[in-house]
């Protein structure tokens, strides 16, 4: 952002709340906080002992990720997740548990995940997914930004519970 959304002057750096921040060179005092982003995200477990990982559009041919969406005005996270899922992938789910918070630096995003059971057929959202694969849940592997410290967790806490 360059430009005051207010006055339309310039923005400069100087210090607000404590920090850095971008703000408006004229005296109407904005200031450009560039809060993050609320998300959801969703491992979706599937048939077979499988979680679902999709492809955005444009992303490589090799990266798959979470089911992933922001949360919209007046919705609660629980919903957000099963909206998004519902959207991106036809499938019907229900919340087995929410597995934390999670920090997307790269992005500016707060990433709520949901460990989720699915089920239906997936009939993929074309406009903003390109393919979806089932990968079996013992080869699932986290991936260090973003939703994969979420994956590691799932992974830690369902073993935990498979030795219980």
């Amino acid at each position: 952002m360059n430009y005051c959304p207010q006055c339309g002057n310039v923005l400069v750096v100087g210090v607000a709340g404590g920090r850095e921040r971008l703000l408006c060179s004229a005296a109407c005092g904005y200031v450009y906080w560039n809060n993050p982003l609320p998300v959801v995200g969703a491992i979706v477990e599937y048939e077979n002992d499988t979680v679902v990982l999709i492809q955005n559009r444009g992303w490589p041919a090799d990266w798959f990720g979470l089911v992933t969406g922001f949360l919209e005005a007046g919705e609660q996270p629980d919903q957000a997740v099963l909206r998004e899922i519902k959207e991106e992938t036809g499938l019907d789910a229900e919340i087995v548990e929410r597995l934390g918070l999670y920090t997307f630096y790269q992005r500016n995003e707060i990433i709520v995940v949901y460990h989720v059971r699915a089920r239906g057929e997936i009939q993929l959202d074309e406009e903003e997914l390109q393919a979806y694969k089932l990968v079996p849940i013992k080869e699932l592997k986290p991936w260090p930004f973003g939703t994969g410290p979420a994956v590691r967790d799932y992974l830690e806490l369902r073993l935990h519970r498979l030795k219980d």
